[in-house]
């Protein structure tokens, strides 16, 4: 028996166990150390995940596609149940499949059983409801228990990622950890060092951590309302008492762990009474067929896309040719700033929060450190950067320093 490190992502899931070099993230597919924290449920068939449950998706087999699935953990939604085929599965179910397939498909890799786990988790799950925050946790950890593992701990996700900082820290610093991630946002401020990097207890080196339920999924939706859903009917006029059309429809379209909420004959025939009484009835046409079809996350996956090429190239289209021919949602650096920079502000205000935590200037901080997918996109680094003018950053591994920090605080805590 072993223990390993589980960081269980809103976008990606990587697992790390003590290896002869040291710790290791485990490959979870093919040669990949990260896999997509999505599974598709195939009619009669057993779920696949990762990049393997997209393709299945995106190739149109049929079935139930289902991606963010750390998004629903302290909402009520994690109770409810989905249609999977002929059945309904509570949605801490689906949570479990997932990760009782990454768990035995690291066993296989490693060629050990994990039943010791340190789980990465946010700072808040539920911002501002600590009673909300607890259950989260406690369906995490009885999730945990029900796949195989016996001994289930936690530790903060940017608290992680400065343990696999401080491995190359060659002298004592302040330094501030941002953890930039799909569905949260989160910062410690933790002094490392050499010396410290060997104590057991460092409950005195944490400065302050905070954190706000935002991240890439979040961009992913703001920039949908603001480009892709006007062309399928959100904020088009209906015929009488200076209505518009219910905007529900479009806000769990964007939302990736709202988009099968779509999917059933009710929705659709509210739908068809829209188009009859909407003075653009052209428009909500395009989104009875992205729902006729169940394309949604065809639909977030084009607009994650868009993001990321827009981050990276500066321009991008959201192709829309599988809704009418012609039809586009062109996404540029301006548009993707303009639709979410309210949510790069929020995100940077964290600093200061943290900072007065800490009763420490911005000018006190040595380093900060950087990592998770979305501290790729550039407003957001340049709010952070902005707040530490004066602080030196270190860019860690995107998708792997929580991982790699979690399997250090497991080895630690087992041995």
């Amino acid at each position: 028996m072993a223990a390993c490190g589980l960081d269980f992502g809103t976008s990606n899931t990587t697992l790390g166990h003590r290896a002869p070099a040291g710790p290791r993230l485990v490959p979870l597919e093919g040669r990949h150390l990260t896999i997509p924290s999505a599974i598709f449920f195939e009619p009669n068939r057993a779920a696949v995940i990762g990049r393997a449950a997209t393709e299945a998706y995106v190739e149109g087999t049929p079935g139930r596609m289902m991606r963010s699935l750390k998004s629903v953990l302290g909402s009520g939604l994690i109770d409810e149940t989905t249609p999977v085929g002929r059945e309904r599965v509570r949605f801490r179910d689906v949570i479990g499949r997932y990760l009782g397939a990454v768990k035995a498909r690291a066993e296989a890799a490693a060629g050990e059983t994990f039943d010791t786990v340190v789980h990465g988790r946010p700072v808040h799950f539920v911002d501002g409801d600590a009673a909300g925050d607890r259950r989260a946790e406690d369906t995490l950890r009885e999730i945990a228990q029900s796949i195989g593992f016996r001994h289930v701990s936690f530790q903060y996700e940017p608290i992680a990622a400065a343990l696999d900082h401080e491995q190359s820290v060659r002298r004592e610093e302040i330094a501030l950890i941002a953890d930039i991630g799909g569905g949260t946002s989160d910062f410690s401020i933790v002094r490392l060092s050499p010396e410290r990097h060997a104590k057991a207890e460092r409950a005195d080196d944490i400065l302050a951590n905070d954190g706000v339920r935002i991240g890439g999924t979040d961009f992913d939706r703001f920039l949908s309302l603001g480009t892709v859903m006007p062309l399928l009917g959100l904020g088009s006029p209906m015929k009488r008492a200076e209505l518009l059309v219910p905007n529900a429809y479009f806000h769990d379209l964007a939302t990736w762990s709202s988009i099968n909420r779509l999917y059933n004959p009710k929705t659709l025939r509210e739908i068809a009474e829209i188009i009859r009484d909407g003075a653009r009835p052209d428009l909500v046409e395009r989104l009875r067929t992205v729902v006729e079809l169940e394309r949604g996350h065809s639909l977030a996956i084009a607009v994650e896309g868009a993001k990321i090429a827009a981050s990276n190239d500066g321009a991008s289209d959201v192709d829309l040719d599988w809704v009418e021919p012609g039809l586009a949602a062109p996404v540029d650096r301006t548009a993707l700033v303009a639709h979410t920079d309210t949510l790069a502000t929020r995100i940077s205000e964290r600093v200061g929060r943290c900072l007065a935590q800490a009763g420490l200037t911005a000018d006190r901080i040595d380093s900060l450190f950087l990592t998770g997918g979305s501290t790729g996109l550039p407003h957001v680094r340049q709010g952070l950067t902005a707040c530490l003018p004066g602080a030196r950053v270190v860019e860690g591994d995107t998708f792997g320093s929580v991982g790699i920090g979690l399997t250090l605080e497991a080895i630690r805590r087992s041995a």
